[in-house]
């Protein structure tokens, strides 16, 4: 089964500072059908003015990714770290037992663009902790490569959930292919461009919700940046 969801029917905060697109039910932004996809519980399309952010916040007991689409996001968190987060890297909090942090956009003429993910942890009450690493476009032309996993594997930050996250670029006759437990759910959010996905085609912001499929094909893309959420059912 697949069914798309155009980006259009996300839901939409404006907060003149910040710009933000909804794939599932956040804060103010409620939809019973929206609640969340397996243990992938928030995707949040962000664009953040100059000079500002969010301030100081807690989480606690969630797994915590932020990818940066253009622009830098300016982390600093109660662990210590204070990090930039430039385009190309992923950074991973695992909120834990409880982390206080802020993010902001410092630059004086330019829109911070990232998408912020939350996924359910597999674990709780553990030490909240932080992990940063880059991923070459390269690594990225013509397949799917994986930046997040539960045991690290191939490079990827590792996260306390079962779950695993690939991201693509993908253009002309560049393609594909990812093998899928059928149990098990996928989810694949198209970040810019266009891209066909089992025959579904797909435009920037559009995703497609997947269970009880073998495969999921990649190909046909314009520009495309893509990302392919492998989750627990």
């Amino acid at each position: 089964m697949m069914d798309i969801r155009r980006s259009e029917d996300r839901g939409l905060a404006d907060h003149g500072w910040l710009q933000s697109r909804h794939s599932f039910s956040f804060a103010e932004y409620y939809d019973p059908a929206h609640m969340g996809w397996g243990n992938l519980r928030v995707i949040n399309e962000d664009r953040i003015a100059p000079g500002t952010g969010f301030g100081t916040h807690g989480h606690r007991d969630m797994e915590i990714i932020s990818y940066v689409l253009s622009g830098e996001l300016a982390h600093r968190d109660s662990m210590g770290n204070v990090e930039g987060i430039p385009p190309g890297e992923v950074q991973r909090m695992s909120a834990g037992r409880g982390v206080m942090h802020s993010e902001f956009n410092h630059a004086p003429n330019a829109t911070t663009h990232f998408l912020q993910i939350w996924i359910e942890p597999n674990v709780t009450g553990i030490p909240p902790s932080y992990e940063q690493k880059a991923f070459a476009d390269a690594d990225k032309r013509g397949r799917l490569r994986l930046v997040a996993s539960p045991n690290g594997a191939e490079g990827s930050v590792t996260i306390h959930a079962d779950a695993s996250l690939y991201a693509g670029l993908f253009d002309g006759s560049e393609s594909a292919e990812l093998a899928l437990e059928p149990r098990r759910k996928a989810y694949v959010h198209l970040v810019r461009g266009e891209l066909s996905v089992n025959g579904h085609r797909l435009r920037g912001g559009d995703a497609l919700r997947v269970r009880e499929e073998s495969r999921l094909v990649l190909g046909e893309g314009r520009d495309a940046e893509v990302l392919v959420f492998d989750l627990a059912p």
